[in-house]
């Protein structure tokens, strides 16, 4: 990937502190900046800003995650450039300085903003793909747990159609899925067996198509359904009709099967379910089915620093208890 000349010198003349709102650094401090960035580049006393440059045009070229998003260290790179206890006294939030930065920025397709963890990040503008994905599986933050906390109670509540509309849909555009087309459901003979289609794009261009089925409880495997509890023999007919229809893609115009299957539901998948769902499918169809379940979403959601549905919020106030059980 590769920045225009005029956008690299902006934001290189921010990392040396020859921008407005930005704090000045000499040779030696330039050096101990990209050691804050975990990054091993000594500055060599030639001209600051085109020395600075070159060593983000090094950043932009190294392997990313897809199309649309920025390489790891260099999204690194302006985090710690944003850290926002390097406010000057007339930027005491950096809003003027984040401004700035989202002019360069801009001009690429990107945009940088703060999340709810006071911490930059850098998203598409078209695609709204977020530059750098999260670990879901590190250790959550004070703040990161209450949020968890408060979608816990929202998927406990929450209808299907809830749970695709306010979750499953903002957090797949979150992590660079497009075109994404919730089916719903007051058409049952339209769906063909999914609540959901999406495509990803690869680095390479090539282009996977994904459906998802999603259950608002617990898939298991018991004799039959109960409450909440949805029995996995239910999915096996649709993950077979999903994986067998074709879907049409209206912005190449042409059909195309389904590559992968989701299978999401806002409860546990249990292995037995797992397992039952593996032998029933032939080898080439059980490399196709992905599983999410209650916690993968919680987890994928909260370190991607979506915001939280306006009910989750509603109801996360009503109970405070932290220590209350989320029956599933």
């Amino acid at each position: 990937m590769k920045f225009k000349p005029r956008n690299i010198r902006e934001i290189s003349e921010m990392v040396i502190g020859n921008a407005k709102y930005f704090q000045y650094r000499s040779s030696s401090y330039i050096t101990r900046f990209f050691e804050d960035c975990d990054l091993d580049f000594v500055h060599d006393g030639s001209t600051r800003w085109s020395w600075t440059a070159s060593r983000l045009e090094e950043l932009l070229e190294e392997p990313h995650a897809s199309a649309h998003s920025l390489p790891s260290r260099f999204v690194n790179v302006l985090r710690v450039l944003m850290d926002k206890a390097d406010a000057e006294e007339d930027d005491f939030d950096r809003s003027l300085a984040l401004e700035a930065l989202n002019v360069p920025l801009g001009r690429e397709g990107y945009e940088a903003f703060y999340g709810e963890d006071r911490l930059l990040y850098i998203r598409h503008i078209g695609t709204k793909t977020l530059s750098e994905v999260a670990n879901p599986h590190r250790p959550l933050t004070p703040d990161e747990l209450k949020r968890k906390h408060q979608l816990t109670i929202y998927l406990a509540k929450c209808s299907e159609d809830e749970l695709i509309e306010e979750i499953l849909l903002p957090l797949f555009r979150q992590l660079g899925y497009h075109r994404i087309t919730a089916v719903g459901h007051k058409d049952k003979s339209l769906e063909y067996g999914k609540d959901v289609w999406m495509r990803y794009v690869l680095p390479t261009q090539h282009v996977l198509y994904f459906g998802i089925q999603a259950k608002k409880g617990k898939l298991d495997a018991a004799g039959n359904s109960r409450g909440s509890n949805t029995n996995i023999a239910e999915i096996y007919n649709q993950v077979l009709m999903m994986l067998g229809h074709e879907i049409f893609d209206s912005e190449t115009s042409k059909k195309a099967l389904v590559d992968h299957a989701f299978i999401v539901a806002g409860g546990e998948i249990t292995k037995q379910a797992r397992n039952w769902l593996g032998q029933k499918l032939d080898a080439s169809k059980r490399s196709q089915i992905l599983f999410m379940d209650r916690e993968d979403i919680l987890n994928l959601y909260t370190v991607t620093n979506i915001p939280l549905p306006q009910d989750a919020i509603q109801v996360s106030k009503i109970s405070n208890d932290f220590d209350d059980e989320i029956p599933f």
